[in-house]
């Protein structure tokens, strides 16, 4: 669980009630449900226009890493790459043909087998890294789809005030009712820039931070694999791979 993502929403939102309170308004004119469906609305639709599909639904798999971040094991698969440089240097390359898959990374074990398989090791790294290339931009483009969010709502919240204040404006002879347009004016505002910057924006860029990490790992695995095919001595690869570690 990633508390400080959870600490520093309550902390935003406290911060604009509390505000709001010690300015001498009422928390409950925050609460606005056209404005709400106004900007949240638009927003997801604006986003759902310019997304494909399978982009979109995988950017809303991706939204639990906010809070609960996928693990990387990185001295564990470490470990893992020692002990297959071991068997390479004992065996010889055949003897990583039968290596136990067992809650082993995918991406690391089609590394070991294209070193077993006896392919050069320019070619492994080249496969590897389109290999790395495609996911690090198919889940880049997935926080993207939060950055756009954060950048449509606060346009969308301007779309609410303007409608807020069409209401205002029809109903000038009525001035009971000119209080609720005026409510959905400012408050949509609120929403709109208030999502953006509390919300979208800051799971874009934490969504980018794990993506850099998975790439890190996947990194990781290529500078080992890629050492056990080149012969090195597994003294020196654990060297190597201890600076991923750090």
């Amino acid at each position: 669980m990633d508390l400080l993502t959870i600490i520093g929403l309550l902390t935003g939102i406290a911060a604009i009630l509390i505000g709001q309170h010690l300015e001498g308004g009422q928390l409950a004119t925050l609460f606005n449900g056209p404005a709400m469906l106004i900007v949240l609305g638009g927003t997801l639709g604006a986003v759902m226009v310019q997304t494909p599909f399978r982009i979109f639904a995988r950017s809303l798999q991706m939204v639990s890493w906010v809070f609960v971040p996928p693990r990387v094991k990185v001295k564990e698969m470490t470990d893992i790459i020692l002990l297959w440089s071991r068997i390479a240097r004992k065996d010889g390359l055949l003897g990583l043909e039968h290596v136990d898959d067992t809650g082993i990374d995918e991406f690391a074990y089609k590394g070991i087998q294209l070193v077993a398989d006896g392919n050069d090791p320019t070619n492994i790294r080249n496969i590897l890294d389109i290999e790395i290339s495609n996911h690090e931009l198919r889940d880049i483009q997935c926080a993207k789809v939060f950055e756009s969010m954060g950048g449509y709502s606060p346009t969308i919240g301007i779309i609410g005030a303007v409608l807020g204040l069409i209401q205002v404006m029809g109903n000038l002879t009525d001035p009971t009712k000119l209080g609720d347009g005026i409510a959905v004016a400012f408050v949509a505002t609120i929403y709109g820039v208030g999502a953006a910057n509390l919300i979208f924006i800051p799971i874009a860029n934490k969504l980018k931070a794990h993506v850099q990490r998975f790439t890190q790992f996947r990194e990781l695995i290529i500078e080992g694999v890629v050492a056990i095919a080149e012969g090195e001595n597994p003294n020196n690869i654990e060297i190597k791979l201890h600076g991923f570690i750090n």
